[in-house]
């Protein structure tokens, strides 16, 4: 392996790591979840994201972020769709029935983490998973790589990388859920996330505006 590969995979490493443990729409579920759930039932939150986000690099880098740049408004429309549904998320978070206490009601019983499946398919809308992806894809990837070369060191990568930040992020929140126990401390935490959330959205309301403009 040359210097300049080395070099090369060593930045996509690091790249990966920060894309993957700084906060973001994922994380702040993933947080949320630990709190509300623990550890043990966000497990198939965790290996969706673990699991989806390396499929959707894959895609991306056998050609997919060729599409997106021939149809400029197909990738808009998912991120459309992406914002909407993290609102809806976060207002699920905001108002999710206090899962805490001696008895928490009917309501906090059925309360469900989120599923291996609704992860998965939640990365082809998170919008900063498709900058992180797009970016790595376009800097990051070995000169001299072919497309399935690529495509198999990304989704190498970021599910190892992936693996790490999710149970961090989920043993983070499974943490610090005794000091929550208090339903009013508990309610202000997932109003919190929730508000985190929508800040995560800002790049997307960005991109958004400029489709709109243009």
């Amino acid at each position: 392996m040359s210097s300049s590969v080395a070099d090369q995979l060593i930045a996509l490493l690091i790249f990966s790591v920060v894309g993957a443990f700084t906060p973001g729409p994922n994380n702040v579920m993933l947080l949320a979840s630990g709190v509300n759930f623990g550890f043990r039932r966000t497990l198939p939150h965790m290996a969706g994201v673990a699991l989806g986000h390396p499929l959707l690099a894959g895609f991306v880098a056998l050609g997919l972020g060729e599409t997106f740049r021939a149809l400029p408004w197909l990738r808009t429309a998912i991120e459309a769709a992406g914002v909407v549904y993290l609102l809806w998320l976060a207002a699920r978070i905001a108002f999710q029935p206090v899962a805490r206490g001696i008895d928490p009601g009917p309501g906090a019983r059925r309360a469900k983490p989120f599923g291996f499946f609704q992860a998965m398919g939640f990365q082809w809308v998170n919008a900063k998973g498709w900058v992180v992806v797009i970016s790595a894809v376009s800097v990051y990837v070995p000169e001299g790589f072919g497309s399935l070369a690529g495509a198999a060191l990304l989704m190498t990568v970021f599910f190892v990388v992936a693996v790490f930040s999710t149970a961090a992020w989920t043993a983070l929140g499974a943490g610090i859920a005794r000091w929550l126990r208090d339903p009013l401390r508990l309610r202000l935490f997932n109003v919190t996330m929730a508000l985190a959330l929508v800040a995560s959205l800002e790049p997307a309301f960005v991109d958004l505006l400029a489709a709109w403009r243009g």
